[in-house]
This record gives structure tokens, sequence and C-alpha cells, in this order.
């Protein structure tokens, strides 16, 4: 059973001292533009008239490993260190804290899941009662024009080709690894942001290794990147944008275990993404289907939303949706740069595991095997260090396990990453999507990934976009209210809420920067690449100008802001616990 946390405290905040952290003070950007952030992270407390008369002191706690994040990889890590730990008879405490209010709640992935780690963590899991209930049956790729369709044989040996997989919801994947992991005696803390909260100072969780996996572009990940340089001997890393929807389909357009890809149209072949449609076997006739974006696009006009609404009216997929409702919406950021863009994996006191300093697979389109088998090697080198520790009686500093990043660059996840590196990057020649498709079919499925080379990603996503200037605007039709839809009523369905005292969490180091810059040579892009209208521009009181509003509350948690900012000016931090998107099983 879980262990109550005292009431006072609401949010656990991982203790900074013990991974060598010291928290920084930033200063206002002088300027005469609106105030629009109040955060503490930019404006400091002893600023801040909100703080005057607040007990600043932390409670603490004391565990053997912290994992951050809830997710395949978190849960994996702990599962596995408490497999470990019950096989010798020892006593290992270990917590998990979570933001979202539920486990898995905050999940979203396509999902086509390869159950190779699974196997391995959980060898019975369909006795177990594992939702996995869709394999893959049939497997569809295509190049879309406009109007048409050019099928692409999915041959034995490429990355796309799902033989043996299964067909998920991965957030009810996920809360089922949640239920594994409290019956081994896991300690779950669900709706804690490892982070202060709203005017309260958060509880101090100790341990002697913290495990990171909070998932792609976390925020206490990119701090720790800083301050470790964990990134000075790798590429940077790029990402896209995943959007996607859960559908209730006619049931004669329900074909349980299809899997239908596609690249092409509406983007052009300048432009990295495809599409997924899923058909799952789960009692209804359900499809999930989606829309990813690389974030290295460069025309700042360029909505993918609105892309993804668009795709949706291709006469090869209209028809499975015509007749439908549409009963889920949400998007994530997802790690694209493989195994270049990996950074230093440990420091004192702290792991990083999972989705935070990526480990996907791209032209695979799959990443939770990876995380997976990445927590699961963590906890493999971090648990007899916790044994020699203990026969210590005060460890003062945290550990330094770097026997993880040994292993895991021996095992299969590193030969997988290894023989696709050259995939995502290949795309960036003149003839883009139809050069790196040659590529992929020439050295992967023939050579697979032996060429003697590593080709180099294009640099930072937010310095890819042109001025609005250089760049045609896209005239994107209305949506129809049946097969495509507007961004609010699309939030709408996602669940997602946060309470309405706290300071914002979307913050912007200079509150200048908008208007003098974004939208003075950009034209405002982050009205179009935020999947939940978060960001949008509208007159000022006075009438003489625009400015920059946020609406924070309806923020999913994509985090494709900071990533995607060609200012990079915001800068997303965590919420208080439990807000954000409710996904139900996405």
């Amino acid at each position: 059973m879980m262990k109550p946390l005292s009431k006072q405290l609401r949010c656990p905040r991982l203790d900074p001292g013990a991974l060598g952290v010291r928290p920084t003070a930033r200063r206002w950007a002088s300027s005469d533009a609106p105030k629009i952030t109040t955060h503490y992270s930019i404006h400091p407390r002893d600023q801040d008239p909100r703080w005057e008369g607040t007990e600043m002191e932390r409670f603490a706690d004391q565990a053997d490993v912290v994992v951050v994040g809830a997710g395949p990889a978190g849960l994996s890590a702990a599962i596995r260190l408490k497999q470990l730990a019950l096989a010798e008879e020892r006593e290992v405490r270990v917590c998990v804290v979570e933001k979202a209010s539920q486990i898995g709640a905050h999940t979203l992935s396509g999902a086509c899941l390869e159950p190779s780690a699974l196997n391995e963590l959980l060898p019975d899991w369909k006795e177990r009662g594992a939702p996995l209930h869709t394999p893959v049956t049939e497997d569809i790729f295509s190049i879309l024009t406009e109007k048409h369709r050019i099928p692409v044989p999915m041959l034995p040996g490429l990355p796309m080709n799902n033989h043996g997989n299964y067909i998920v919801r991965l957030g009810n994947l996920v809360r089922w690894l949640g239920e594994q992991a409290e019956e081994l005696g896991v300690e779950l803390y669900p709706g804690y942001a490892a982070a202060e909260d709203t005017f309260e100072r958060g509880m101090e969780l100790h341990a002697q290794v913290t495990l990171f996996g909070e998932g792609c572009h976390g925020h206490l990940a990119k701090q720790l990147y800083r301050h470790f340089n964990l990134r000075q001997n790798c590429e940077p890393q790029t990402y896209a944008i995943g959007l996607k929807e859960v559908w209730v389909v006619r049931p004669e357009k329900w074909r349980p275990g299809r899997v239908e890809h596609s690249v092409g149209w509406p983007l052009n072949r300048n432009t990295y993404g495809g599409s997924f449609l899923y058909h799952l076997n789960e009692g209804e006739p359900l499809v999930a289907l989606g829309f990813v974006v690389g974030l290295d696009y460069s025309n700042p006009y360029l909505s993918p939303f609105r892309e993804f609404q668009r795709w949706k009216h291709h006469p090869f997929v209209a028809p499975t949706l015509e007749g439908g409702e549409r009963i889920g919406y949400g998007a994530r950021a997802l790690n694209e740069g493989g195994v270049q863009s990996i950074p230093e994996l440990t420091f004192p006191g702290g792991i990083l595991i999972g989705c935070s300093p990526g480990f996907m697979n791209v032209p695979k389109i799959k990443g939770t095997h990876t995380a997976m088998k990445s927590g699961m090697l963590a906890a493999e080198a971090v648990f007899p260090r916790l044994a020699v520790l203990e026969e210590d009686s005060a460890p003062s500093a945290g550990l330094h396990v770097p026997e993880y990043a040994e292993s895991l660059k021996a095992s299969w996840v590193w030969k997988e990453l290894h023989a696709v590196r050259n995939i995502r990057p290949s795309f960036h020649n003149y003839l883009g999507l139809y050069g790196g498709m040659v590529y992929t079919g020439i050295f992967y499925w023939i050579l697979r990934g032996k060429e003697p080379w590593t080709l180099k990603h294009c640099g930072l996503d937010s310095d890819q976009l042109k001025p609005a200037k250089e760049c045609t605007p896209i005239e994107y039709p209305r949506p129809d209210g049946k097969l495509s839809f507007d961004l609010l009523s699309s939030v709408a369905l996602s669940g997602t809420n946060h309470e309405g005292d706290q300071p914002a969490h979307l913050t912007l180091r200079d509150d200048s920067v908008p208007v003098e810059r974004n939208l003075a040579i950009y034209d405002g892009p982050e009205q179009r690449f935020c999947p939940a209208g978060v960001y949008e521009y509208v007159p000022t009181d006075d009438g003489a100008g625009m400015r920059l509003q946020i609406n924070a509350q309806n923020c999913v948690h994509c985090k494709t802001c900071d990533i995607k900012d060609p200012s990079q000016n915001i800068n997303w931090v965590v919420p208080e616990g439990s807000g954000g998107p409710a996904y139900n099983g996405m």
C-alpha cells in the first residue's frame, strides 16, 4: 500500500543540494511590455509580496531510490528494483512521483508496442492480464498525394514492419504497470510535480540515487543538462510533435489489428512527418489516429494541428471516419535525435532513463520498448551499489552509477538505435522525404545500418524557422465539424484542467520578446505550433498594438512551445501537481 505523506505537504521537491544543484535567482528583464509572467522561477519570491509571511521551512523524507515519472521507463525501473530486492530478500524503499493526478493520465502515444522489454520484465504478462488485446494482423504503408495513394510494400526487415507487435492504448498499459509495481511494494505518489507548489514549500525527498524518467523534454532534465553540462559531447536533440485522436467508427469500417501509416500529403517533401491509423480490438469499433510533424520545419505559418485536421479529409482516410464519433484528443512532443543526441546519462546522485534522454527508434515510431529496457538496466546497475552503501553507516553524497551507461551501450537498445541512426538526418537533402526513403532502402534494408559514417542533424529546432516575409502563408480549410474540428473543441476532449490560483507555468524570460521579435519577425508562430490554443496575440487595451495572451489553463503539457520558440524565451515549468490533461487510455 502507498505510505501517506504529511497532509501539510502537497508536493515533493527533489533535493537539489543532494545533486549539487543550487537554485539561481533570475531578475526581471527591464521592459515596458505588459507583465505576463508571475511564476517564482522567473520572479524570485523575495521580490514577490504574495509570498510575504509564507512559512519557508521544508520537511524531508528519505528513500533508497526515487523515480521521477510514472511512465513506462520509471515503472519498469521500479518494478525491476523490487524484483531484485525480493530475490535477495532485502528491503529497498522505492518511491515514484508522478505529476499526473492518476497513473497514466498524462500518457499519450500511438501506440504500436514491440513487446520485447515487457517479455523480459514480466514474462507472464498475459496471465497477469496486461491490456494487450490487439495483435497486429495487417500492415499498410502509403505515400499520399492530394487525391491519391501510392502503396509501398511492407517488406520483412523494414523498420515499419509490425509483425509480432500489439496495438495498445499506452495509458492503460502504464496504469497496469503501476498496479504491478504497487503489488511489489513500490510507493506511488501521483499528483506530485517534483517542484514547489503555489505558495507552499515543497517537500525534500532524499535518495541515494534519483532516476529521471520524466518523458520528452522534462523540466528537471533540462536543468540537469545545463548544470552538469551533459550535452557537451552529443548532437542537439531534435523533436517532433505528435497529435492523436480516438474515434468510435462504424462497425463495417473497423478492421481490428490493421496498422496504417502514411507519408506525403498534406506535408511537402521538405517537411518531415507522417500519419498513423490503428484499429483496436477492445470490445467496440475503436481506431486511434494521429499525425506527426518534425519540429525542424521552416515555415512559421505551418500549423501541425491544422495539417492533422486536413489529412483526415484525404480520400484514403475519410471513409474510415465518416459517420464515426471522435472521443479523445491529445498531443505530445517526441524525441527524434536518435543515438547522436543522447546526452551523458549519469551524474552524482542521478540517472536519465526513457524518453527524457531520448531512446526513440524514429523510423519504427516506437520508443516504449527501449524506454522500458533503459529503466530495467538502470535498476540493475543501481541495485548492487545500494547493497554496498547499505553496509556503510552514513552515505553523504548521491550515488554516481556510470555502469548504467556502459550496460546500455552493450544492450540491444544501443544496437537498435545505432542501426537506424542515419535515417532521420538523411531527410535533409534536396529530395527531402523521397531522398530519405531511398537512403533507408539502401543503407538500412540492404546494409542494416552498417555504413561507416554517422550523419548530423541541422541544429536546434528553434533555429530552423525562416522570417515570415520569406515564406508563403498556408491557407487551411475551415473544419467541417464532422471529420475536422477547431482547436478548442479538441482541447475539451483532453480533460485538461489547472487550478486557477497558481502562477501560470508557461513562463517568459522577457515579456517584451513575443511582440518585439516573434510577432514582428515570424508572425507569432506560437499561435500555430501550440496544439492547445495556449498562445494568442490580441489587441492591447488602448488598441495601439498587440500583446501576447497566455491561456495556461489549456496546456496539454506537450512542451512544443519550449522546444520550437525561435527566441527560446518560453520556459515551460511544471504546474501544480495533478494539473494537466486527463487522458483516458491515450
